[in-house]
């Protein structure tokens, strides 16, 4: 979501992609070489940042096939 600084949010982003990236490879076994965890902070909302529900929507983590 947009609440906060624009460089504490891309912080908070990449730490949350890269815990979901340890989590994969440690858990269950995905090949950390096939992961490239990447945070984008507010630049990609998929929700409104005008309300709550919107900036819950926009607190997650996809997974890309590349």
């Amino acid at each position: 979501d947009n609440v906060g600084t624009f460089e504490a949010n891309m912080k908070l982003s990449r730490d949350r992609a890269e815990s979901v990236a340890r989590e994969l490879s440690g858990k269950y076994r995905v090949a950390s070489d096939r992961l490239k965890p990447q945070g984008v902070a507010s630049l990609a909302p998929v929700g409104s940042n005008d309300n709550e529900d919107g900036r819950q929507k926009n607190r997650r983590v996809e997974l890309v096939k590349q």
